[in-house]
């Protein structure tokens, strides 16, 4: 699963200069979240709810559900844990494309599932038709990202209502939208009727990418009330702190700062993979806040340059966006490759990147010498 890596890059660096492993949002808080969370801190001394009420109905009524819609945990991957070990039966076979959201495969064995991968389909999206092939009698639970990750790509709308038609209402499928904040207008769908539509549907979402809330484990899925139900039966007592609250109304109160801050990331990745595509790197269109960069030679080369990128057995790379130094040092460093194309980095390009954005770059994460 997902985690914070050690100060010491495992892969050949000695200084870790920019740590893009984890498809971190660059940005802090907004500062009206982090004075909502002052304010909470306050009242630290006290519990929170015994089972959390007002965030999911304050959740549901910003999404347009019924508070009995919506369920709640530790981030995304704790709802997607909970609705693992409640929905399917032990043993049941759980399909999701590969490579995805490496907490799926683990998860699945933590939780006596039986995991099905799928292989991508061309450049990078998802098979769906054969994740509907690799359905059968024992299938207890399908997972299908959009955006997807590593890749980003999305699956058209209207494929995925196509998919969604050819599962079996018995089998309950996860439609993770973790990076759905990112998402063009043209790819937007209304999922609040699709799983009106589909009641076999779990929407699931998290505060941890676009709101940048990633240290405060806030993740949620709605969908029909009796399937929702049945994720309660493992909620965890005094399991939501109050700073869930607080910082869910914050961020709803502060959806304009939001958006710009997501425009900028969006820009920043657009201008990245414009020039790494210019040094032959087939980056694939991304609708998410990292880039997926195929090929042997891309995950080495980072590591060489002091760069931490979540890496793939075949030395593909995700990267996460919207720093532009990160951008600068990605661009030198692949652009070295002894099998990177002509084109080099240019100091006019540098300077591109520099000026689409003026804010502070992230955090280097550590050092090790």
């Amino acid at each position: 699963m997902e985690g914070h890596p050690a100060t010491v890059d495992p892969h050949g660096a000695d200084t870790i200069r920019y740590d893009l492993s984890l498809s971190e949002n660059p940005f802090p808080p907004l500062p009206s979240v982090v004075a909502a969370l002052d304010d909470c801190l306050g009242k630290a001394n006290r519990y929170p709810e015994f089972l959390p009420r007002r965030l999911p109905r304050l959740i549901a009524d910003h999404i347009g559900v019924s508070a009995e819609q919506v369920v709640v945990g530790s981030g995304a991957t704790g709802v997607a844990m909970q609705i693992m070990q409640t929905l399917p039966r032990s043993g049941a076979g759980f399909i999701y494309a590969t490579p995805t959201f490496d907490g799926y495969p683990i998860m699945a064995t933590m939780t006596g599932l039986r995991p099905v991968p799928v292989p991508l389909g061309t450049h990078g999206h998802q098979d769906l038709w054969g994740m509907a092939r690799a359905v059968d009698e024992r299938t207890g639970l399908i997972a299908v990202c959009r955006p997807h990750n590593p890749t980003g790509t999305v699956t058209p709308a209207s494929e995925l209502k196509a998919f969604l038609y050819s599962v079996p209402p018995r089998v309950p499928v996860l439609l993770d939208e973790a990076y759905a904040e990112f998402l063009g207008a043209s790819d937007t769908l209304d999922a609040v009727e699709l799983v009106q539509r589909h009641p076999n549907v779990l929407v699931l979402r998290t505060f941890s990418k676009a709101y940048g809330l990633a240290g405060l484990r806030i993740g949620y899925a709605f969908g029909a009330p009796e399937l929702v139900h049945r994720v309660h039966r493992l909620q965890l007592p005094f399991g939501m702190p109050a700073t869930a609250l607080a910082a869910v109304r914050a961020s709803y109160a502060a959806e304009a700062e939001l958006g710009e801050r997501i425009l900028r990331i969006t820009t920043e990745r657009e201008l990245l993979r414009t020039e790494l595509r210019r040094v032959g790197i087939r980056v694939p269109r991304s609708s998410a806040n990292f880039l997926y960069l195929p090929g042997r030679d891309i995950a080495p080369a980072l590591a060489r340059a002091g760069i931490v990128a979540k890496r793939y057995p075949d030395g593909s790379a995700r990267i996460a966006v919207g720093d532009p130094g990160a951008h600068r040092a990605v661009l030198r460093a692949l652009a070295a490759r002894p099998s990177a194309g002509t084109r080099t980095l240019r100091r006019e390009d540098s300077r591109l990147l520099s000026l689409t954005a003026r804010y502070e770059p992230s955090a280097v994460r550590g050092r090790h010498t």
